[in-house]
């Protein structure tokens, strides 16, 4: 970790923004294996995720 890193992760989390949503921010920047570690560890969200990108955006 950096301080750039250190810095913006303060940054970010003075944004509020949900759990999930930061862990679906780190699994789009993932490589194979941290996406693999992330689908792990956070099975629901990921798999959520997933539904969305191949059947579209729920939100629309």
């Amino acid at each position: 970790m950096s301080l750039y890193d250190y810095g913006k992760s303060k940054e970010i989390a003075a944004e509020k923004h949900s759990f999930a949503s930061l862990i679906m921010v780190a699994a789009w920047g993932a490589d194979t294996l941290n996406f693999g570690k992330l689908r792990t560890a956070f099975t629901e969200i990921i798999e959520e995720l997933e539904k969305i990108c191949f059947k579209g955006d729920r939100s629309k």
